[in-house]
């Protein structure tokens, strides 16, 4: 395939093909509002028309940045992305230092921002930025123009959009997107119309979504992951609704409202979610205590091809009725698949899920490839092996560049695929160290370790190991991969967050944020009395009782990486902090290694005294 689309045409495709009533829409005062596929479009030309007599032109950058995704932001892509002004989303929770760094690299001239203290952070660093003209809201704000302001007027001469729509090509840059890095600055990812919709179509053939579905987003549209999505709803025909994941559960939570057919997430809000059930189920008394377990035991060791017989298939049945059943209606009941990427899903999340008839499937991907290179597909017959990130799509091969400190099979993972970004703007050098030529051919140096392993059908599937740049050696010599130790850890219900240390160090240590809802749980079972966490973590019980978990993870691995000393944390990591402080997450949550190495120095340095 050549994907000759511009990533607009999919919105005038739905307009044609299947236009829906409820295109795009979000709650205001309570009450969800849509706006329909030609009130979309009708929309998105008042825009262009407007941005152009503002007089951007093609090859100019318009920055937004918003806590929520609503359909305005959505009119404002596609109207960019129609008259070839590139697009550069920025994430809600960095900082105006931050802020400053990519509007004045990109050169965005303009900054349309959402609710909250975005505009007042954006303000901040305008006063540094000669080049940016102008901040606009999405919403009413006393000192700033609405988005609304740059409408056009009806009856506007809209010939120079429509020359102007003919002129953008599928090979233009539609966007820069400025990964979040654990490191140094951000670096703005160019990517063209053609690199996303290669994800777009060949995600088509894989994902269970037909025109009409009810399609819930509530992932950051500064992500590429989102990013994607939004188009791949578009171009399928779903009915977006746009919500948050403090709106989510409950009762009256948009999940059970809207009971959506499809939505993506990502790994820590699975896994939120595992731990508030595991709570509550540990919470239970005699008879639905031990069918709540008995149910994930049941899970444990379910796959997807695998069928209870006997006895256990009794078990099974009475399982998914009174417990499982409970799980599905949590989440609206109506749901036919949900994609997670980002990060690792602990597979004990991901089987238990799946086993509920929750469809879970995982993919991989980076910003660099916009984004996906593998994944599990849904649709009958389509290649799905739990524990790994699914096949390459088609279109992508995959090298694995063997290395001694690691497995056999085991290596860098390399990537070729029509989605691999055009570079990092303005900095070839770091583009150099991401792109590597062998036998004249592109190749994605990722930065990640996996290795390729046989599955159903005698396809291969990717499974990730670990980040490269991650790998431990310790004094003695040996290598350590700390993901999947992480991994595992987290695993468990007492366990909220997990950091594996041990670089330069004669073993291997960690650092272990203790989940509050999980131990106050615990306490209730063994009848203790709480005061409070801090206490909690003092008390010889607790120690003894995370020791356990720990000698139970330690035999998964080789001596030279178990954990011979932990610290119990009582403060969640979080990637954006109250305080100013440097977070310890990253926008798309993944562990800054040096900010929490800084900030628990004496802690890891008494492990080791």
């Amino acid at each position: 395939m050549t994907y000759d689309k511009r990533l607009f045409d999919y919105l005038y495709d739905q307009l044609r093909e299947h236009p829906l009533e409820k295109a795009f829409g979000r709650k205001i005062q309570g009450q969800w509002q849509y706006f329909s596929t030609a009130e979309m479009v009708t929309r998105v030309n008042s825009l262009s028309k407007g941005l152009l007599d503002l007089g951007l032109r093609p090859g100019d950058k318009v920055a937004t940045v918003v806590y929520q995704t609503q359909p305005e932001w959505v009119i404002m892509d596609y109207a960019l992305l129609q008259i070839g002004v590139l697009h550069v989303p920025m994430y809600p929770t960095i900082s105006s230092r931050e802020y400053e760094y990519i509007l004045h690299e990109s050169e965005s001239k303009f900054c349309i921002v959402g609710e909250g203290d975005l505009y007042d952070k954006v303000l901040k660093a305008k006063d540094k930025l000669p080049g940016l003209q102008e901040i606009f809201t999405f919403f009413d704000h006393p000192t700033a123009r609405s988005w609304s302001a740059l409408l056009a007027l009806p009856g506007d001469d809209y010939a120079e959009l429509e020359r102007l729509k003919a002129t953008v090509q599928p090979g233009d840059l539609a966007t820069l997107i400025y990964t979040s890095g654990t490191t140094g600055n951000p670096k703005g990812v160019m990517l063209t119309h053609r690199n996303i919709v290669f994800n777009v179509e060949a995600m088509r053939r894989l994902i269970p979504i037909v025109p009409g579905d009810r399609i819930l987003s509530f992932l950051p549209v500064s992500h590429v992951y989102e990013r994607a999505a939004i188009y791949a709803f578009t171009a399928y025909g779903g009915s977006v609704s746009f919500s948050t994941p403090d709106s989510l559960g409950g009762e009256n939570g948009d999940l059970r409202v809207l009971q959506p057919q499809f939505f993506t997430t990502v790994p820590r809000l699975l896994e939120k979610v595992f731990e508030r059930i595991y709570t509550k189920g540990n919470a239970l008394k005699g008879v639905k205590r031990w069918l709540f377990f008995r149910a994930l035991t049941l899970a444990d060791a379910w796959d997807l091809d695998h069928k209870f017989t006997g006895w256990r298939a009794v078990e099974w049945a009475i399982v998914q009725k009174l417990v499982f059943s409970k799980w599905r209606e949590a989440l609206g009941g109506s749901v036919k698949g949900l994609t997670t990427a980002a990060s690792a899903c602990p597979l004990r999340v991901l089987r238990a899920f799946n086993a509920a008839g929750i469809p879970v499937r995982e993919g991989y991907g980076l910003t660099e490839a916009a984004p996906a290179l593998t994944f599990n597909g849904f649709k009958p017959n389509a290649p799905v092996l739990l524990g790994t990130v699914g096949p390459a799509l088609d279109g992508v091969s995959l090298r694995i560049e063997e290395d001694p400190a690691y497995r056999p099979g085991e290596g860098e993972i390399l990537a070729k695929s029509p989605g691999v970004m055009e570079g990092y703007y303005k900095q070839p050098d770091k583009t150099a160290e991401m792109i590597r030529y062998i036998d004249g051919e592109r190749w994605l140096v990722t930065g990640d370790i996996g290795m390729m392993v046989p599955g159903p059908g005698g396809v291969s599937f990717l499974k990730i190991t670990d980040r490269k740049k991650e790998l431990l050696k310790t004094s003695g010599g040996k290598y350590v991969a700390p993901t999947p130790i992480e991994s595992i850890l987290k695993e468990h219900y007492l366990v909220e967050q997990a950091m594996v240390v041990g670089e330069n160090l004669k073993f291997v240590s960690a650092l272990l944020v203790v989940s509050a809802d999980g131990l106050r749980g615990w306490f209730d079972k063994h009848d203790l009395v709480w005061s409070g966490l801090a206490d909690a973590l003092q008390n010889p019980r607790v120690i003894e009782r995370y020791q356990m978990l720990v000698d139970r993870v330690n035999p998964h691995f080789g001596h030279a990486e178990q954990v011979k000393k932990f610290t119990l944390l009582p403060d969640v990591w979080e990637p954006v902090k109250s305080d100013g402080s440097e977070a310890e997450l990253t926008p798309t949550h993944k562990l800054k290694r040096r900010v929490i190495m800084q900030k628990f120095e004496r802690e890891i340095a008494a492990m080791y005294a």
